[in-house]
């Protein structure tokens, strides 16, 4: 299988409880939290007001800027608020809150099927934009600003990620399962957005159903092919994954557009498909519940803004989770309440019994996390630094290459929290740079 990048790591994938599982529906509860900042960028900016009357559809928030997204509601009903709430980074951000009528009544003009065949580059942007998708495999960067690429940025490749290599997460191989025309449908929206001459649809071997089906399919997709990748965590990682399926290299510093090369989640995809075709918002989403204390796990469509509590609650507990874990074990965060609302970024939650000795001991200079880095940095070299507080030194060591994958914490017989020290070092760096932007203002 000759797919593949250099280090990374092969973690239990732990995916069994509901990887051959259908997508259920999860019920709509009476209250939605509709946070205005389920994207990187800029937070959109609310238009609605307590009071007001929406239906499934409405615009609740404006993009504020060109790296922004819209935010729409995910039911009929109410504003109840507009006001600040807990969400899954561990910060209140801006929310729009809901009370569902029930009668789930689409805004004019939302959900109704549209003819593609006519439209241009811009105006698939501009239904995307207008649609407020986002990347939606857990980067939620707006997906309209990814469509486009300076004019000297010239895109000849899409790769649409279907790895999904974080252990646990099984949401993306439903959705292959499931609804794999509007994967490849979206698919070659996005093509045609940035004009790229092939597509390829990526996928590891632990899902050969999904490969299947996605092979398929991808048949009636011009000059589409599928390609079935080893199996290894971060696979799904923009840089390892152009990598591993055109041998291209991103420049440190870089972005896919510096090697030809757009990536799009195969949800992000389906989401395309669904705003541009049936002028449908994102709204709503397949998300992964599972865990040794979950009672019931599975893949669920869960709507935009849901709190966690109403997921739980559908989901059940063999045991009372120890730690709930927003995202896959290995990039996720830690929650701190079951008031949070699901996100469009939201692709899972992980129910813990147990959590990992969080004590450490002094680098044992073993190389482990250097063979297993898949940006080719020196793990080792950063954890010291930033253990002393050496912030710009770790900048001139490749600081921010780090992709935070966790690889070199997965290995490291020392427990080092070394992607903990580099979230870190690098918040205290753009904390500083943006104070002297600010000072030189």
């Amino acid at each position: 299988m000759p797919y593949t990048f250099n280090g990374g790591v092969h973690p239990p994938e732990s995916k069994h409880a509901t990887e051959h599982l259908p997508v259920r529906a999860l019920a709509v509860g009476e209250t939605l939290i509709v946070p205005l900042q389920q994207h990187l960028g800029v937070a959109a900016n609310p238009v609605v007001k307590p009071g007001d009357k929406v239906a499934r559809g409405t615009l609740l928030g404006e993009p504020a800027g060109f790296i922004s997204a819209a935010v729409h509601s995910p039911v009929s009903g109410e504003v109840v608020a507009v006001e600040p709430r807990l969400l899954g980074l561990g910060r209140p951000g801006m929310c729009v809150v809901v009370k569902n009528d029930f009668e789930d009544r689409w805004a004019e003009g939302c959900n109704v099927e549209s003819d593609t065949a006519t439209l241009t580059a811009e105006d698939i942007r501009r239904k995307v934009r207008d649609a407020g998708i986002v990347g939606m495999g857990g980067a939620t960067f707006p997906t309209h600003v990814k469509l486009s690429p300076p004019e000297n940025k010239r895109i000849d490749t899409l790769v649409v990620n279907g790895a999904e290599c974080e252990p646990f997460l099984t949401a993306d191989h439903a959705l292959m399962l499931a609804d794999a025309g509007a994967i490849v449908l979206g698919a070659a929206l996005a093509a045609r957005a940035v004009a790229a001459e092939r597509v390829l649809f990526a996928v590891e071997a632990n899902k050969p159903d999904a490969f299947e089906v996605l092979d398929k399919v991808a048949a009636f997709c011009d000059n589409a092919t599928a390609l079935l990748l080893p199996t290894r965590y971060p696979q799904g990682a923009e840089k390892q994954l152009i990598k591993a399926v055109t041998g291209r290299e991103v420049p440190s510093g870089g972005l896919p557009m510096d090697a030809g090369v757009l990536v799009q989640n195969v949800a992000t995809c389906a989401a395309i498909h669904y705003g541009v075709a049936f002028n449908r918002p994102l709204t709503e989403r397949i998300m992964t519940v599972t865990g040794p204390c979950a009672a019931s796990p599975g893949n669920f469509h869960v709507r935009v803004g849901t709190p966690y509590a109403d997921v739980l609650r559908e989901v059940g507990f063999t045991s009372i989770p120890v730690r709930i874990i927003m995202g896959g074990p290995m990039m996720g965060i830690a929650q701190r309440s079951v008031d949070i609302p699901v996100t469009k970024g939201t692709s899972g939650l992980v129910l813990l019994d147990e959590v990992p000795d969080d004590s450490w001991h002094a680098c044992i200079r073993c190389g482990k996390c250097v063979r297993a880095c898949p940006v080719s940095i020196i793990p080792s070299e950063l954890s010291v630094l930033l253990e002393a507080g050496r912030v710009d030194d770790a900048a001139n060591a490749d600081m921010l290459d780090c992709i935070e994958c966790g690889c070199c914490t997965y290995v490291c017989p020392s427990k080092r929290p070394i992607v903990n020290w580099i979230k870190a070092g690098k918040a205290e760096l753009a904390a500083r740079r943006a104070k002297e932007r600010k000072a030189a203002k």
